[in-house]
């Protein structure tokens, strides 16, 4: 069995006209996880954001069918890897908390690990956006409620994946709905989640 070191990461990550903070990302990834292949796949952007990516030695692809869920649906057919951690390109969520977003999975205790935007309460304060933590507290109640599992945060795009399950797993969203999708699927075939 390999050991923590013998595990192939790549790290995820979609973007959409993120030339402003691209570089960082890609950079604060590779200092974290300097093993890791960063691939990230520009959906149309119309700025400079996958020159930039490039420049920053990450593996840039192009994915023409726009939306969050094409990308990761693109992402999760082309690339090969013992594990997955999926990211953002606008630095929403903080690199250094990969290795721990990493660990369960490399410890082989979880096919997914999902990161918590919500538990200290600054996320909130920062996207104050109508109907968002409504929506959010509504798909973990129904999801807790039909499954019996709670998810502190169902809609974060902050996770990591192991092979089997990002393999097996039938993307069916275009946009958004991605992150749940995620959720429910892991929850009704009962993957081990952390």
């Amino acid at each position: 069995m390999p050991g923590r070191n013998d595990k192939k990461v790549a790290v995820l990550i979609p973007c959409y006209n993120e030339a402003g903070t691209i570089e960082k990302v890609i950079r604060d990834y590779r200092g974290v996880l300097p093993d890791a292949d960063i691939y990230v796949y520009d959906n149309n952007s119309t700025d400079r954001t996958a020159e930039i990516a490039a420049a920053e030695g990450a593996i840039v692809r192009k994915e023409p069918r726009q939306g969050k869920g094409n990308v990761i649906r693109a992402m999760f057919e082309d690339i090969d890897a013992d594990v997955y951690v999926m990211a953002d390109g606008d630095d929403t969520y903080p690199a250094e908390a990969a290795p721990e977003l990493l660990a369960p999975l490399m410890a082989d205790e979880a096919d997914m690990s999902v990161g918590d935007r919500l538990s200290n309460g600054t996320y909130g304060e920062e996207n104050d956006r109508a109907f968002h933590g409504f929506g959010n507290d509504l798909v973990r109640a129904m999801i807790r409620w039909i499954y019996g599992y709670g998810f502190e945060d169902v809609m974060t795009g902050y996770r990591a994946m192991s092979r089997p399950f990002v393999k097996t797993f039938p993307v069916l969203s275009e946009g958004f709905q991605i992150e749940t999708e995620l959720s429910i699927h892991a929850v009704d075939r009962r993957w081990r989640i952390a």
